[in-house]
């Protein structure tokens, strides 16, 4: 027995020294040209695998994919973020990516095999020594739109992906950055996906606020993180600024609900209850001079509008002067009660939001 601890013990010291001279006399080739031994490949990627399936979430945490606008936002994001690694439908990566090592599969070879569930760990996690990112906030719902889009793209064409991903055309005197936001946001800031807020509603001085928030990070978007880094400081107050002084589209985003729904949101958006106070003092329609930092809410989807009080009340949306106050605001929203401001407020009749100069302070 003492002769085998003897012999276990000399072989690990061996391999403490041969692992402490591969690590540190630099015999470990890290060259990509060299690639990995063989097997390594195999059992790193036999892990990733397994890893993911352990970690995803459950299928019945899997939203609606399908919802109106879901898609398109999340080819948006792709056009931007991901596409430079993994290519597009119809696409052939260029030279750099395919020198990397792992290499990074082609989109349509990348999400082959997986379950959505799956794709959504993959994107808000990322993976380790292969180059992919995790979702770059800790907010992760806005992740779903990405997982939505790569549920379509084994069967999407070059021509379907373009028409997604598409920028509309800018005058001359736009700003410079336009034509990047007016890929979600339209030209004018109206924007008939619903899963994107309306910017024409909104003040320029609560535009500014959100932009800035979204560049310090304290209010949580993997989607607007990376677009509002990729466009300077400057150019962000432009862009505010443009979009503010667009003209209103004077139709609601939505249609009216049922008649209940409406009157229970009406009630709740002018008068308020004991824990919830009224909204329309901060957010209109008909607000005063000091609302230039408050969302317009008048007009907006009813989908964006969900989404949001369903941040602020579960604690996971900031942003702007007077978040803790809205936060506060919030916190007893019910489904119902969201539901209802939100199909209410979304009927509303879009207003100026800048009637007059005061607003500007």
């Amino acid at each position: 027995m003492k002769r085998v601890i003897q012999t276990l013990a000399a072989m690990a010291a061996v391999g403490i020294i041969t692992g402490a001279a591969i690590v540190f006399g630099g015999l470990y080739n890290v060259s990509a040209r060299a690639g990995h031994f063989p097997g390594v490949t195999w059992l790193l990627h036999t892990a990733y695998v397994n890893s993911v399936q352990f970690r995803a979430p459950a299928m019945a945490d899997v939203p609606d994919l399908d919802a109106d606008g879901m898609v398109a936002l999340g080819a948006r994001h792709f056009d931007g973020g991901c596409r430079v690694c993994h290519a597009a439908p119809g696409q052939d990566r260029w030279a750099v990516p395919t020198a990397m090592v792992p290499k990074p599969p082609h989109i349509q070879t990348a999400v082959a095999g997986w379950n959505v569930n799956e794709l959504y760990w993959i994107v808000d996690e990322g993976v380790k020594m292969s180059g992919m990112p995790h979702w770059p906030a800790d907010r992760t719902d806005d992740v779903w739109p990405v997982v939505a889009f790569l549920a379509q793209v084994p069967d999407m064409t070059q021509a379907e992906y373009d028409a997604l991903t598409a920028r509309p055309r800018i005058s001359d005197d736009a700003p410079d950055d336009l034509a990047y936001c007016a890929m979600c946001h339209g030209v004018t800031g109206f924007s008939t996906n619903p899963q994107i807020p309306r910017l024409d509603i909104q003040p320029r001085r609560y535009l500014e606020q959100a932009l800035q928030s979204y560049v310090n990070q304290t209010r949580d978007s993997g989607i607007m993180h990376v677009a509002a880094s990729r466009v300077s400081p400057a150019a962000l107050m432009e862009l505010a600024e443009w979009y503010s002084r667009q003209p209103v589209v004077p139709s609601a985003m939505s249609s009216p609900a049922d008649a209940e729904l409406m009157a229970y949101g009406a009630r709740l958006a002018s008068a308020g209850t004991r824990d919830v106070p009224a909204c329309t003092s901060c957010h209109g329609p008909k607000a005063g001079p000091q609302s230039a930092d408050f969302p317009r809410l008048a007009g907006q989807s009813r989908i964006y509008l969900e989404q949001q009080l369903t941040l602020w009340r579960d604690g996971e949306r900031g942003g702007g002067p007077r978040a803790e106050l809205m936060q506060k605001a919030a916190h007893q929203l019910t489904e119902d009660k969201i539901k209802a401001l939100s199909a209410w407020f979304s009927a509303q009749p879009a207003m100026n939001p800048e009637p007059n100069s005061s607003e500007d302070g």
